[in-house]
């Protein structure tokens, strides 16, 4: 079985914008995105990880949320959804936006044009690559033993994976919302038609689901 490059849950509004420019800190989408309208969708849902109260809704929303790490064995992730910094790092004690616990429990190969030595925090281990995507995809699936790889974003990276024809499956979900402007995935879904299969589905919570799969 061929090890998959898939992108999952990657959030857009309606006009295609996946974050804002001006990431700080403070504002990790930007002020033109709020993630909790963006991915409310998911939050919304039983398996939602950080869920601490019994309920949440079921159906596709909850699949898809549930279905997040189902035999997900690497992560490829841009330097922008690592943190805020750019350039050199001054910071070696910022660690990801995420504290002790990262939710993903595998590898994680951060692209960026200055590398660092790799930490693990708790399960997760990240590594700072400075290479071309094929390269990267080479060393995540070895890191994944077998199983897919995921390209967790930003948007930058997943459109630089997607201009390089290495994405296998890309489920998009678009949020009932418009940013106006910042980093887009794409101005159509049909941009995408010549080398993918497409199908949307729309759920109750007002989100609309998009799967693609390789031709």
């Amino acid at each position: 079985m061929a090890q998959l490059l898939r992108v999952q849950n990657f959030g857009i509004t309606r006009d295609g914008i996946a974050a804002g420019e001006d990431q700080s800190f403070e504002q990790p989408f930007g002020s033109a995105v709020d993630p909790g309208e963006l991915f409310a969708w998911a939050v919304a849902t039983a398996s939602w990880p950080n869920r601490t109260d019994p309920g949440g809704s079921r159906g596709l929303d909850d699949y898809f949320t549930r279905d997040f790490a189902h035999n997900i064995g690497a992560e490829i992730m841009g330097r922008n959804k690592f943190g805020p910094q750019r350039g050199p790092w001054t910071d070696h004690e910022w660690r990801g936006w995420w504290g002790e616990e990262p939710p993903f429990h595998t590898p994680v190969f951060v692209l960026t044009h200055h590398t660092r030595p790799s930490f693990t925090l708790s399960d997760t281990t990240f590594h700072f690559v400075d290479a071309d995507p094929a390269t990267v995809l080479e060393q995540a699936r070895q890191a994944a033993q077998g199983k897919d790889v995921r390209l967790g974003g930003g948007v930058s990276t997943v459109r630089e994976f997607l201009d390089a024809d290495l994405v296998d499956t890309l489920h998009v979900a678009v949020a009932p919302m418009e940013a106006g402007s910042g980093l887009r995935l794409w101005e159509s879904p049909d941009e995408l038609l010549d080398r993918f299969h497409l199908e949307v589905v729309p759920s109750p919570s007002g989100v609309t689901h998009h799967l693609f799969w390789r031709k």
